[in-house]
């Protein structure tokens, strides 16, 4: 089965991202997608008012992080927080494989994956269901006639805001100025959110709870990694 053959992961309209396929998967990388997706994903279709922390045992905290590329911070915020129930969500075929693969490497029992866009979830979650949001790098769309498909948009926002407990943490991260000063302005705008910066360095240094990503690594963006965190009122 080629990645083409799953319709789960075709593009949609007024997509927020890019390509869902790219070169190949490696081998090993096809088998984990074909037999071990199911096992990890958060299984569709989805109740309305669904409650993620059923997910898992202990019905813990969940975190979501939207748009996890290769899973790298997935995967290792989820090690390090064995407390915590972890949903991923990324439309990327590569990197819904490459985030099988660590999470069966490194025996992790706290995370499922929605492999589609992360829109479709927040409108089944349940009020006040997810405690922490890491949205780090999302396509930036830099092209001026580009830039309405940019996730961060008063839409969003709202949808967000609904699924966050009071108090909630969201961070944002972003190597495109432009992208940096527009989310900024909406998450204030929105009325929702409280901007946790007190000096510039907490928002020009990654924070000590930061795992880098590999797209990170490329500086691929028009300016340093800008960090935003903000918590919901």
């Amino acid at each position: 089965m080629n990645n083409a053959d799953h319709k789960d992961l075709r593009d949609r309209p007024i997509r927020t991202f890019g390509r869902t396929g790219g070169r190949a998967l490696s081998p090993r990388q096809q088998a984990l997608f074909d037999t071990r997706l199911d096992h990890w994903r958060v299984p569709p279709p989805l109740p309305a008012q669904f409650a993620p922390d059923s997910l898992f045992a202990g019905a813990p905290p969940v975190w979501l992080e939207i748009g996890f590329g290769g899973g790298e911070h997935l995967v290792a915020q989820a090690g390090v927080h064995p407390e915590v129930g972890f949903i991923g969500c990324e439309p990327f075929v590569e990197g819904v494989a490459k985030a099988i693969a660590g999470i069966e490497d490194n025996q992790l029992a706290n995370v499922r994956l929605w492999p589609d866009d992360a829109r479709l979830l927040l409108e089944a979650l349940a009020p006040a269901s997810i405690a922490r949001t890491f949205i780090l790098f999302p396509d930036p769309w830099p092209k001026r006639r580009q830039q309405k498909r940019r996730l961060v948009q008063p839409a969003f926002l709202n949808a967000l805001a609904r699924v966050l407990a009071p108090g909630a943490a969201v961070r944002f991260a972003t190597d495109v100025a432009s992208y940096a000063d527009e989310a900024l302005l909406a998450v204030l705008s929105s009325g929702q959110f409280d901007w946790t910066a007190e000096r510039a360095d907490d928002w020009r240094l990654a924070p000590a709870d930061h795992v880098t990503t590999r797209y990170e690594t490329k500086k691929l963006g028009d300016c340093a990694p800008v960090f935003l965190d903000f918590q919901r009122r």
